[in-house]
């Protein structure tokens, strides 16, 4: 497995106006829920999962400025396609990919 390089992800992010709001294993959540980034095996590229839930138009220039800082920093932010939130219990939620045929309203 290799390095997740967690601090530059960081430091893209801040430079785009945003924060991390909880890191687990792969996956990196954001203070708002419009997308979630997940590390891959190569170390220079990150996933951009979009919310099923996000209105697309209102994220287009966010997403475009994450990869743009991305860039700036030998990384590549990639669109992998959406993502679903639910509640499992009180402490925990489920996460389900759902691929890029499902689209923001």
């Amino acid at each position: 497995m290799p390095l997740r390089p967690l601090g530059t992800v960081k430091e893209i992010l801040e430079s785009a106006g945003m924060n991390i709001s909880y890191a687990y294993e792969d996956l990196v959540f954001l203070d708002h829920n419009a997308f979630l980034l997940q590390f891959t095996d190569k170390e220079q590229e990150v996933l951009i999962h979009i919310n099923e839930e996000a209105v697309e138009d209102e994220i287009v220039q966010d997403l475009a400025l994450l990869q743009q800082q991305a860039e700036e920093n030998k990384m590549v932010f990639s669109q992998a396609g959406y993502y679903r939130l639910s509640q499992a219990d009180e402490e925990n939620i489920n996460i389900e990919f759902l691929g890029t045929e499902t689209g923001g309203k």
